[in-house]
């Protein structure tokens, strides 16, 4: 049996184009088999990058512009995070969710 494996959920990038999350949901829906997702917010990329570049989690930071797959994937690996305003997440969003990144840069 074929395993169901993508990089994230975004549904959508920056740019407005379609993502993997949005190319990974007819395959979902077909199948019903749910994609286990190896990418941001899944912590296992992020380990897996830290293993192989040397470094460790409370030397590192992450930084990103979404809160849902960046910010996440930086908190769930141990790592101080930065949110950029640039991008996806606003900073009115930042209140919608349960955590927090430490620090918020526009």
């Amino acid at each position: 049996m074929a395993r169901f494996i993508a990089t994230n959920p975004d549904v959508s990038g920056p740019s407005g184009f379609p993502s993997c999350g949005a190319l990974a949901a007819p395959i979902e829906r077909v199948t019903g088999i749910h994609p286990f997702y190896i990418g941001k917010p899944n912590p296992y990329m992020m380990r897996a990058a830290l293993r192989q570049i040397g470094a460790h989690s409370e030397n590192t930071v992450m930084i990103g512009d979404n809160m849902e797959t960046d910010i996440i994937a930086g908190i769930q690996s141990g790592m101080e995070t930065i949110l950029v305003l640039s991008g996806v997440t606003t900073e009115q969003e930042i209140a919608h969710y349960p955590y927090r990144p430490t620090r918020v840069v526009k």
